[in-house]
């Protein structure tokens, strides 16, 4: 492996972004799946720098999870599979105690034995420091140097009183090229029916302003601007407005309120004929619809039209072609690895996205084109609620020059 990684195609990177929050709810079914098909992602694309951002690192109760989370970890750092990545550093936020800070994000980074000249930023000194060793940092990530977290203020999202939603940024250079990598989580539809009422949604809001504000820290004059990559789940849904009229353009609604608040409590579209048969049964946590194919024909890409989220940022934030179905909401029974839950209507929640800059060393021309992968990890098997997305591609020699202000930084960095 080692002899195939050092070739003159260019310094090999592979980008992981898995909401893992299923693993810890029933690991000894999902983790050893989970963890089967992410050895087979980095077999067949042998990155020499390999970064995962998880979230839900720990599930819905992480004090019961601690120990799985452990495990899970110490698996990362010591299995066969990874045993020619000799340097590591893992950031995980297990501080659940302190609430105003806690975001259950867990950000891993991998350096291939290959890979000699790597360095990582260190935010209060600001200079690069070189990458030796294998390193865990947890407990109060606030104070590690190495990286900057912080969770969205408690009114960005009112209605979820233990929201963990926030970010963590880490900088990293290696050959003549520096670049920031952020694991981020955005904040979930809480309602369906909320979500229904007008289009674009209030959640769609809600996300827009938490992406803009993290852009903001980015891109401020604290340090040197470099090419970003954000990944993670940014909870990004389908403009449910606008999908459910068109997957119920010929059915008649019906809705249903409480007897006591007369609240909607749900709605159901029936066909007109067809003995009146239910189309989609809507709910605050139901998304029943009749006909699952439409999500996964074609890899569900009819209905990209209505995934707009990202367009608000189409000059600050860059996507590759996407080519797989919706990445959540799956379900998390073993055997059915290819099968929504009837919870949300599925979404690309999980996205790898990037600033022009960063684009530019994804699609250098040398780049050969089949090269660059942007897709899902277990399409076939169950991977929890989401199905992890990569992507895969290369650092050429000298594609550090597209972003003169990197290449400053990387020169003056300790060697």
């Amino acid at each position: 492996m080692a002899g195939k990684l050092t070739t003159v195609q260019g310094t090999g990177i592979l980008l992981v972004t898995a909401n893992v929050g299923s693993l810890f709810e029933d690991p000894e079914n999902l983790q050893k799946t989970w963890l089967r098909e992410f050895y087979q992602t980095v077999q067949s694309h042998k990155p020499h720098f390999l970064a995962v951002h998880c979230q839900e690192v720990g599930g819905k109760n992480y004090e019961a999870s601690m120990s799985h989370v452990d495990c899970f970890v110490k698996e990362l750092l010591s299995s066969d599979a990874m045993k020619e990545y000799s340097r590591a550093r893992v950031y995980l936020d297990e501080n659940y105690k302190s609430q105003e800070h806690f975001t259950a994000l867990g950000s891993f980074y991998f350096i291939h034995e290959s890979l000699k000249n790597i360095h990582q930023f260190d935010f209060k000194a600001k200079k690069f420091r070189k990458v030796v060793g294998k390193e865990t940092c947890s407990e109060t990530l606030e104070s590690t140097p190495s990286l900057e977290k912080e969770k969205f203020p408690q009114d960005y999202f009112p209605e979820c009183k233990w929201s963990r939603k926030g970010f963590i940024r880490t900088r990293w250079a290696l050959a003549d090229c520096a670049f920031d990598l952020v694991n981020i989580h955005l904040f979930h539809d809480a309602s369906n029916l909320v979500a229904w009422e007008k289009s674009p949604s209030v959640y769609s809001g809600t996300r827009q302003k938490a992406l803009g504000y993290i852009l903001d820290r980015i891109g401020d004059q604290r340090y040197e601007r470099l090419p970003y990559f954000f990944f993670g789940d940014f909870n990004f849904r389908l403009d449910s407005k606008q999908v459910i009229e068109s997957l119920c353009s010929t059915a008649t609604m019906q809705t249903v309120r409480t007897a006591d608040t007369n609240e909607v409590d749900k709605l159901i579209f029936r066909e007109s004929d067809n003995d009146r048969k239910v189309v989609l049964q809507l709910e605050k946590k139901l998304f029943n619809y009749v006909n699952q194919d439409v999500f996964r024909e074609n890899n569900g890409t009819s209905l990209l039209e209505y995934d707009k989220e990202l367009s608000v940022f189409k000059d600050r934030l860059h996507e590759l072609e996407i080519s797989f179905p919706p990445s959540y909401p799956y379900s998390e029974d073993c055997n059915q690895g290819k099968e929504y839950m009837n919870t949300r209507c599925p979404a690309w929640c999980d996205r790898i996205l990037m600033s022009s800059s960063a684009r530019d060393l994804v699609l250098k021309p040398e780049n050969e084109e089949k090269s660059i992968v942007y897709d899902n990890i277990g399409p076939n098997v169950c991977m929890g609620d989401h199905k992890p997305v990569f992507l895969s591609f290369r650092i050429t020699a000298g594609a550090g020059k597209c972003c003169q202000r990197g290449e400053k930084i990387f020169r003056e960095a300790p060697l």
